[in-house]
């Protein structure tokens, strides 16, 4: 009997959601089938090309959005016009700050993305009626101060070397494209965006990336695609032990 419910459940979930490879991952695992179709009616799918604006700091937030495949850069601009990345969001990242107006920070593609975008007013009118998802969203928010807070640790104690691992390390474990024990990607940031996140010069980006692949670490092909053979030797140069 319980089964036979669970089937009818799963039955009722739309299809798109179904395929969804983020979904269990994602804030959208605390909602019912119901809630499901009432957000899917209202969600879009956008394929984004790198490069371009999601949302830029200061504007209202009419949407939020699951990222469902790439990477998004977190930029904060100064008055001056000076600007610093502060982070990086993967799948199932959420972007967006539910029950704030404006955005704070810019959110621009670092890679062709794509996301499932919904309106503010249909997740914020689900939140207040489920706790799961409210507990989910809290927990995400939490996740991105630990984040903060250990990138702070990375920026202001570690050598380059262990800065630039580190780096690495995070984008190794954040795409999931290996086996735990080796790693392959595509890096999503150019080498002046790199020295922009650890607070390095592009020179000193370069000559330790030259020092992790001369001694193993990695290997870059095409200048970009990066394959680590050994996950704990990376963790190793990137300090964490």
């Amino acid at each position: 009997m319980d089964l036979q419910l669970a089937d009818s459940r799963s039955s009722q979930i739309p299809p798109v959601c179904m395929k969804c490879g983020v979904r269990g991952g994602g804030v959208c695992a605390a909602l019912t089938a119901a809630q499901l179709q009432e957000l899917n009616r209202q969600s879009a799918r956008q394929r984004i090309e790198a490069g371009t604006e999601v949302v830029g700091q200061g504007e209202e937030i009419g949407t939020y959005a699951n990222i469902m495949q790439g990477v998004v850069k977190l930029t904060k601009m100064m008055a001056d016009g000076r600007q610093q990345i502060v982070g990086l969001q993967f799948a199932p990242d959420f972007i967006g700050r539910p029950f704030q107006r404006e955005s704070t920070l810019s959110a621009e593609a670092a890679t062709d993305t794509e996301i499932c975008s919904f309106p503010r007013a249909v997740l914020e009118r689900l939140t207040e009626r489920t706790p799961e998802l409210e507990h989910r969203l809290h927990c995400q928010s939490l996740k991105e101060l630990d984040d903060a807070r250990d990138w702070m640790l990375t920026l202001g104690r570690k050598t380059a070397h262990e800065k630039v691992a580190s780096f690495l390390y995070l984008i190794a474990s954040r795409t999931h494209c290996g086996d735990g024990v080796k790693s392959s990607f595509e890096l999503p940031l150019s080498r002046a965006d790199i020295a922009d996140f650890l607070g390095l010069t592009i020179e000193t980006v370069s000559r330790q990336m030259t020092k992790l692949r001369k001694d193993g670490t990695i290997s870059i092909e095409n200048s970009r695609h990066v394959t680590v053979p050994n996950m704990e030797r990376l963790v190793r140069c990137a300090g964490n032990e």
